[in-house]
């Protein structure tokens, strides 16, 4: 299993000598290599058996680094980076020629954020180079947003965890490109819809593409379970037998043959959902059940990002 800790110079050590090291995020743990580094960027895709066509985010820690590998920031781009950065939103800019185009699977764009977490954030600090970070999991899996998460599923393949303890968002960064000069989200995510508008008026969202991705997490099918998954309706899941395990936005069912529940916010809270959302489903996927029911949560604000996450999950 990998070393786990929160030693900064010991990550930057290994990110130094070209080898991969699980980075905390404010949405979920990131695989991290130096974005400059090719070697180290393909290992990223032979680590998660990811495909190369699907682009990867890179990661820094202030705006006018991210200046030293984009042409231009264009106005509305410069807006809603000073408004949510350090935060859940990635931006997709166009690259210089010293992002590798194994980076953005040969894309002219390349997606950016600074990510809003202390440890990640003094890390990248110290370093010359932007780190290439997808979520530090096989690919196609559930999302980690612990470091035993990570060390779970990738412990034997890469040398150090930066353990910086559980996300507090718990879904991944929500992405935003430029068609037309119109804000489009290309992946909904940590950063709300409704959010984003308040900055630069009305945005247009893609529908997810199931081959040659314009921007990273754009996949049909995406953060599966193990176990068959479906999307029901809530008195579909009160009618389940015994080999269905249930995962509910706010409320049990009374079905005692459900055994395992795990219910994303008794309050009824979009942010504790979207927090607890991949925890929980690794949870149920590691019990001995046949399925895997989950109920939609309500489509505003941050569900529109958990119900998409629901939908991929249930896409294969």
């Amino acid at each position: 299993m990998a070393t786990t800790g929160n030693d900064i110079s010991l990550a930057k050590h290994f990110l130094l000598k070209g080898d991969l090291v699980a980075i905390p995020t404010e949405t979920v743990y990131g695989l991290a290599a130096n974005a400059f580094n090719e070697k180290a960027v393909l290992s990223i895709f032979e680590v998660k058996n990811r495909p190369a066509f699907d682009p990867l985010i890179i990661h820094t820690d202030a705006l006018e680094k991210v200046k030293d590998f984009v042409t231009e920031i264009p106005p509305q781009a410069m807006e809603l980076a000073k408004a949510f950065w350090p935060g859940p939103l990635t931006l997709l800019l166009t690259k210089k020629n010293n992002i590798p185009d194994l980076v953005t699977s040969g894309l002219d764009q390349v997606a950016v954020r600074i990510p809003n977490h202390a440890l990640t954030l003094e890390l990248l600090s110290q370093l010359d180079f932007p780190l290439a970070a997808p979520s530090a999991n096989p690919f196609g899996y559930i999302s980690p947003t612990e470091a035993a998460h990570v060390n779970a599923q990738l412990g034997d393949k890469i040398p150090y965890i930066l353990d910086g303890g559980l996300c507090g968002v718990g879904i991944e960064s929500t992405i935003i490109g430029f068609i037309d000069d119109v804000p489009t989200v290309f992946r909904l995510g940590g950063l709300s819809v409704d959010e984003i508008e308040r900055v630069v008026g009305k945005v247009n969202i893609m529908k997810h593409s199931s081959s040659n991705p314009q921007a990273p997490g754009m996949l049909k099918s995406h953060y599966a379970p193990r176990k068959p998954f479906f999307i029901k309706t809530k008195s579909e899941i009160e009618s389940a037998g015994s080999g269905v395990a249930a995962l509910l936005f706010d409320k049990k069912t009374a079905n005692g043959a459900v055994k395992y529940q795990r219910i994303l916010s008794p309050a009824g809270n979009l942010n504790e959902a979207a927090r607890n959302l991949f925890a929980y489903l690794r949870e149920l996927d590691l019990l001995d059940i046949e399925e895997i029911w989950a109920e939609k949560a309500p489509e505003t604000g941050l569900g529109l990002a958990i119900n998409d996450r629901l939908k991929r999950a249930a896409a294969h």
